[in-house]
């Protein structure tokens, strides 16, 4: 993309924006979509600048919960290898007749009933080795289970701000002008208050021969509401004072530039500020549309109906 070749001097700049100034070493967009920085660290060992439990907390459910499974079937599969290792015949229980296959079966299950601390008595060692590694393995299982135990409960009571953002950001009328317009909702039964908002431009320009970076804090019609219950439509109003000002439909499309979005806000349920942000690249702001109303009054009037899935339609529209 192209770089604009020199910001308007007037505009003050945001120095505490906490991205570097400098675009030759910036890959990319600052922020991803789903508000983390766009940004990979390197020149350490992985166990060091990783937190697993952080990691753990924030993954999908989905991958969490394999994650869990694959241990606990990998865990008894390698237990079950060394019960084998000893001998079954250290294993009260298990008919040496049987086949190998079959035999190592009941090794495995021996090996999760051990686990799990279960124990339902059908198998039980004999002999020191095969008593001191079940010993051991009951120890890991429980160590393991309450370790689990702790991630299931930090994912569940993790304060998090169920907001999502408008898949794209919209240049629509406003007033006499236009309006850079971004629209969050609460997408759960959650009750949001005292939500606030901040709304960062960032562009890569040029100035002296040299490319640099630079940040400006965009005024909102409204940067605070007392309850976050319906949709909420954050206006930029493009006026002289705007470092948009006068920028064209063109001007988006060959210009580097980003939208960053900070929103806190309190959740009664967790009893705590949770934070939500997001980004726009000018790629992804559309020139010319309004929002469509996502909410309307139910057919009895007895209560106000919000309808989530409009969260990113919009109409297009002419400016006079």
């Amino acid at each position: 993309m192209a770089l604009l070749k020199k910001a308007n001097n007037q505009i003050k700049t945001d120095k505490n924006s906490g991205f570097g100034t400098n675009a030759n070493s910036y890959g990319g967009r600052f922020v991803n979509k789903n508000g983390t920085p766009n940004i990979e660290k390197r020149g350490m060992n992985i166990l060091r600048r990783i937190s697993w439990y952080h990691t753990m907390i924030d993954m999908p459910n989905w991958k969490f919960m394999l994650i869990l499974f694959s241990f606990y079937i990998a865990i008894n599969f390698v237990f079950a290898l060394f019960y084998y290792a000893i001998g079954i015949e250290h294993l009260d229980g298990i008919a040496p007749t049987q086949s190998a296959l079959i035999q190592f079966g009941q090794a495995y299950f021996f090996s999760a009933q051990t686990f799990t601390t279960v124990g339902y008595g059908h198998i039980s060692p004999n002999g020191f080795l095969t008593s001191a590694l079940s010993a051991a393995e009951a120890l890991i299982g429980l160590l393991s289970f309450a370790i689990a135990t702790g991630l299931f409960f930090g994912r569940f009571s993790k304060p998090t701000a169920f907001l999502k953002f408008s898949h794209n950001a919209l240049i629509s009328p406003y007033g006499e002008g236009k309006g850079l317009m971004i629209r969050i909702v609460p997408f759960k039964n959650t009750n949001f208050t005292d939500a606030k908002a901040k709304v960062t431009l960032g562009m890569s320009t040029e100035e002296n021969g040299e490319r640099t970076n630079k940040f400006y804090t965009l005024d909102l019609e409204l940067d605070r509401i007392n309850a976050l219950s319906l949709s909420w439509t954050l206006v930029h109003p493009i006026t002289e004072n705007s470092p948009l000002y006068n920028f064209t439909e063109e001007d988006f499309k060959r210009i580097h530039g980003e939208i960053l979005v900070f929103i806190t806000t309190f959740d009664d349920m967790f009893s705590n500020t949770v934070a939500a942000k997001t980004s726009y690249t000018f790629n992804e702001i559309i020139y010319g549309a309004k929002f469509v109303t996502m909410y309307n009054r139910s057919k009895d009037g007895s209560k106000t109906i919000l309808y989530l899935d409009k969260l990113n339609q919009y109409d297009t529209t002419n400016f006079s």
